[in-house]
């Protein structure tokens, strides 16, 4: 009796590797979890007393649909001093977390039978996603140094394009696109009259000389396709808070409220209020936080090459690296599995990001443990 389509939903293989490493180290195994994509640090101080604060004052009632009046300003001042892109607040949305504002975005441009180019390696929910709306699609591959390239953008289009998913800078991969490339992707919308999902998350999580890039702030025919999509989860630690964000056109906008007035409502007010706080109070706290992925980042990176059968590009963004395991003889399932249940370290399989001979490694996590799970693999890897 169950509807065909969520029958169809293959399960989050980053959530289920999480559950099932979480629920062993109830047990009391050590485990050292890879897995989630989830910052190790605590949201700080001032935006758990802005919570706080919320409810002392009753702010418990409904909020518009689409969010407080006052936080889609603070993201409309956020967009146009940090993104380059001038949103009125008439064109944000506020969900509940990003995953939700993407979902709704779909939900609003996708029709049956459309095309939506998904590069691979991608987060595991976009391809869900798409089918949910009932559209195709479409896998473009970024090679093996995982840079998306207008060149590979345009090998896909066709008439039925409706939708390119740009996710920079990248999870699972950590990739950034180079901006010359985001200056042709744009041109490439433009001329062929298809939306951009741009997916933002990680915009602050960009290392050494990269550079960061919103595809919406490089003129205004981009910008009316382009569907700008952020949350504060990774950038303030507030992953549990389900605070979504997101900028379009007025049309766009208008269409994601109607489906959010008829299924989620408005998002959480004491998280609104907290949210609000984290884009409008002291930054201090990302730039510790980046500095630590930074210092983490190398030294992963260093790490995992020095295992044998096992080789990384180093991540330039975002808090994970992609090594290829393909020595190793393993296939990602195979190798994920067992490295869990005989090394008691918990990693996610490249397979469910569409690219097999890989793993993802979350390196949000303390040095201590990281020191710890890469010492595991390295000797679980050499008793094989």
């Amino acid at each position: 009796m169950i509807s065909q389509r969520v029958k169809n939903i293959a399960p989050s293989a980053t959530l289920a590797i999480d559950a099932k490493a979480k629920q062993l180290k109830k047990e009391g195994k050590d485990i050292v979890i890879f897995g989630a994509g989830e910052p190790d640090f605590n949201t700080p101080e001032n935006i758990k007393q802005a919570a706080k604060k919320a409810i002392d004052n009753n702010v418990t009632r409904y909020t518009p649909v689409g969010g407080m009046p006052e936080l889609k300003k603070a993201v409309a001042d956020k967009f146009r001093s940090f993104n380059k892109i001038s949103y009125d607040p008439s064109e944000i949305i506020i969900g509940c977390g990003g995953k939700h504002v993407l979902y709704n975005a779909m939900m609003a441009v996708l029709d049956k039978g459309d095309e939506a180019i998904l590069p691979a390696p991608y987060w595991v929910s976009f391809e869900e996603m798409i089918k949910l709306a009932e559209a195709k699609p479409v896998f473009c591959d970024t090679g093996r140094d995982f840079k998306l390239t207008a060149e590979n953008v345009e090998e896909k289009i066709t008439k039925k394009t409706k939708l390119l998913i740009l996710n920079s800078p990248s999870n699972p991969s950590g990739a950034i696109i180079e901006p010359s490339e985001i200056k042709k992707i744009a041109k490439l919308a433009v001329d062929n009259n298809f939306y951009v999902i741009s997916d933002e998350v990680y915009e602050h999580f960009a290392y050494g000389n990269k550079e960061f890039l919103s595809i919406a702030s490089l003129n205004d025919e981009i910008k009316k396709l382009t569907i700008t999509c952020n949350s504060v989860s990774k950038t303030y630690a507030m992953t549990g808070w389900r605070i979504g964000y997101c900028g379009a056109s007025k049309e766009v906008i208008n269409a994601m409220e109607n489906l959010q007035g008829h299924s989620t409502s408005n998002p959480s007010n004491i998280a609104q209020m907290a949210a609000l706080e984290a884009l409008t109070g002291p930054q201090d706290s990302v730039r510790l936080m980046v500095k630590a992925f930074d210092e983490r980042r190398k030294f992963v990176h260093k790490r995992l090459n020095e295992i044998d059968g096992i080789s990384c590009i180093e991540p330039e963004g975002a808090f994970y690296a992609f090594p290829n395991i393909e020595e190793t003889g393993m296939n990602s399932m195979d190798f994920a599995s067992r490295l869990l249940d005989e090394a008691l370290v918990a990693v996610v399989p490249g397979a469910a990001f569409g690219k097999e001979g890989h793993v993802r490694l979350s390196y949000a996590a303390s040095m201590h443990e990281l020191e710890k799970g890469l010492d595991r693999i390295d000797n679980w890897i050499k008793k094989k």
